[in-house]
């Protein structure tokens, strides 16, 4: 399968990224009880969904383990970060680093 990559996640996947980046790996189910945990209720095939999506976009790897798998985030958090700022300094400010910092400042 060719993945189509992006360094910017939407904020669901950025949200299953954090709990990604907290675990080495996963599975579905370890997925879903931590979102629970925070008081995100979200059904298996979403999470499917999710993790489906991030693994095509080149963020996470998957092992098969049983009748499942096991996912692992492949970006590391603080590039993850870094593209992020990146993305909003181009997208919000126009590549304009004095600008993105007069907002911030302001």
């Amino acid at each position: 399968m060719s993945g189509r990559k992006s360094s910017t996640f939407t904020e669901v996947e950025l949200e299953f990224m954090q709990i990604l980046w907290d675990h080495e790996e996963m599975s579905t189910e370890d997925v879903q009880k931590a979102l629970s945990a925070q008081g995100r209720d979200l059904a298996d095939g979403s999470i499917r969904k999710i993790l489906s999506i991030l693994l095509e976009k080149g963020h996470l790897t998957r092992v098969r383990e049983g009748r499942g798998f096991l996912y692992r985030a492949r970006v590391v958090r603080e590039q993850a970060k870094r593209n992020i700022v990146q993305d909003m300094l181009k997208r919000a400010f126009s590549g304009s680093v004095t600008g993105m910092v007069a907002t911030l400042l302001d």
